[in-house]
């Protein structure tokens, strides 16, 4: 990752983008036009999508891990 550290701030808006419809429509489908503007456009100008991408270190419009699930939101420790 970078030398940029997460904060809770990152965090609550990669919920927000976990929560997204149109974000999670292009997770889950791979294809079509939520895909397109979420791979093109919104990564670029969304907060949360890129609070998506510093948290979980993937694009906010990659697939999920082959577990199906979407990622726990802050491990508890």
């Amino acid at each position: 990752m970078s030398d940029q550290s997460i904060t809770d701030r990152d965090r609550k808006l990669a919920q927000q983008c976990m929560a997204c419809p149109v974000c999670k429509h292009a997770r889950r489908k791979q294809r079509g036009l939520c895909f397109w503007f979420v791979k093109r456009l919104e990564a670029r100008i969304c907060p949360a999508c890129q609070a998506y991408e510093r948290v979980y270190g993937r694009k906010a419009h990659e697939p999920l891990p082959t577990g199906g699930a979407e990622p726990a939101s802050e491990p508890t420790s």
